[in-house]
This record gives structure tokens, sequence and C-alpha cells, in this order.
């Protein structure tokens, strides 16, 4: 697939400056298989690899779309669980206003922002609505999400001689570093 996308394009895989890729967080899976496409690809092409976080991305879409500058970008973290991060546009880059997190909805608090006219993106303020009115934001979007169009605009700046990891270097953004309960905790009715 990702030779004929590139074959559509009239570009093989060593005429790319890098590779980016969505690092999380998100499905614990699902970023730990993007990172190691993107660390495949970039080994075997001797590319530098540009991690941009999932969040970042939910915020350049909304930017891109909307014309947002103050995004929260929060979405499902299953385990009745948010991963949350807020952003504002400085120039042509984002500031992180509030890093990449992840929490019980029921923690979100309107003193975590520094203004009133923040908005909101991704799928969290679909699962948890609540949400939205706890941090007061003045517009919601659950549907924006992370696009590789976002993750490429994200990483542009990251591209050039010198700049970029190396493929080894490259990892995913884990913000839950626990994910499982062992068989002990299990029977004794302990939940994440």
């Amino acid at each position: 697939m990702i030779e004929a996308m590139l074959a559509d394009a009239g570009w093989t895989l060593t005429q790319l400056d890098a590779v980016a890729f969505g690092a999380g967080p998100g499905s614990f899976t699902g970023i730990r298989i993007a990172c190691g496409v993107a660390q495949g690809l970039a080994f075997g092409a001797a590319l530098p690899v540009v991690p941009i976080p999932t969040l970042a991305a939910i915020a350049q879409d909304a930017f891109r779309e909307r014309g947002w500058r103050h995004v929260v970008a929060c979405i499902d973290a299953r385990m009745r669980e948010i991963y949350i991060a807020a952003y504002e546009r400085a120039g042509d880059a984002w500031r992180e206003a509030i890093l990449p997190s992840v929490m019980p909805p029921a923690e979100v608090l309107r003193s975590m922002l520094d203004r009133h006219d923040w908005r909101g993106g991704g799928n969290g303020f679909g699962v948890y609505p609540a949400v939205a009115s706890q941090l007061d934001l003045v517009e919601v979007a659950p549907a924006l999400r992370p696009t590789a169009r976002a993750i490429g605009e994200l990483a542009l700046p990251s591209v050039g001689p010198g700049k970029g990891l190396t493929a080894a270097d490259a990892l995913p953004l884990y913000v839950r570093h626990r994910v499982a309960l062992t068989a002990d905790e299990v029977k004794a009715g302990i939940r994440l």
C-alpha cells in the first residue's frame, strides 16, 4: 500500500526527506504499530523520523479546518479516562498550554486553562460531553481527529539536514504507563 501510494505520487521511498508518524497518545497497539512501521521504513531508506503527538495533530486539524487558535484536544483513553492536552497557536507553531496527560473525565477543571476562548476537538468530547462544560469551552467538534495531513504539516519544521531522529531513537508517546492488571489484582477487585 505504501509503495502504491508513493508510486501514485511519482516518488520512491528513498526520495522522501523524512518519515513522520502519529506517536500517541492513543491506542497502545496502534501507536506501537505506527512507530514500528515508521522505524522500518526510515531504517530501510536511511531517513530521519519525526514523531508527532496525536493530540497536537487534532489541534492542527482544528486550526486548518476551523481557524481555531486555542484548542483543547481530547480523545477517549478507554478505562473511563481521557487523553487531554491544550495548544495555543503562536505564529506558525503551537505552544503546549497543557501537556498531554491521561485522567478521569471528572478530574478536568476549568482552572487548567488561562483564558476563556478555548475550543475542543476530539472524540473524548463525544464520549464524555461533560468535559466541555467543565472546561467552559466556547465550542466543541468531537469529529476532529488526528489526520495524516496534520501530522505531515506539523512534521515539516523538523525535516531537513540534521533534523529528525534516527529510526532507533523514535519512540511512541505514552502518557499512560500501566495498561493491564496482574491476575492477583483482578481477583482483588482492583480496576484501572
